[in-house]
């Protein structure tokens, strides 16, 4: 291979190789953004979610995680929450004993009193886990979170 050749070769790789970064980057697509309403009892259950799975992976299950369940939950739920958690050996809030890669949050229904979504959790491998959470209309706190809803109880 002669020196021009290699010259050639070495710039088309070159060229090639910011190409790459070029395409990898535009390829991300546009920003992301993500949006809610503080009155909105779906946007709360989605701040929940994912600001205690974010708790629970950076502590450890620590004291924030604590906190964020006496601010999102019923007093009543809370003690609920405990005996399931006693009896199953699990976090009652993700019913694993683990932390899922992703959430999502998706409105199933309302009625006066409740909100209801369907939050699903999804795990490495993808699977998944859906949960259904009853919020409280009134005072904006969660007051149940099972396989069914708080009315299937």
């Amino acid at each position: 291979m002669n020196s021009k050749t290699r010259t050639v070769l070495t710039a088309g790789v070159l060229a090639a190789a910011l190409g790459l970064g070029a395409t990898a980057q535009a390829s991300a697509g546009a920003p992301r953004s993500v949006s809610g309403k503080t009155s909105d009892n779906i946007t709360r259950i989605a701040n929940f979610y994912g600001t205690y799975i974010d708790a629970v992976l950076d502590e450890d299950s620590g004291k924030l995680g604590k906190d964020l369940r006496s601010h999102y939950l019923t007093p009543a739920f809370q003690k609920e929450l405990a005996a399931w958690e006693n009896r199953e050996h699990a976090d009652g809030v993700l019913r694993a004993q683990n932390v899922p890669l992703a959430w999502k949050v998706t409105e199933s229904g309302s009625t006066r009193t409740k909100t209801e979504a369907v939050v699903t959790l999804t795990w490495s491998r993808g699977s998944t886990t859906k949960l259904v959470v009853d919020m409280s209309r009134s005072s904006h706190k969660i007051v149940h979170i099972g396989e069914k809803g708080a009315a299937h109880k």
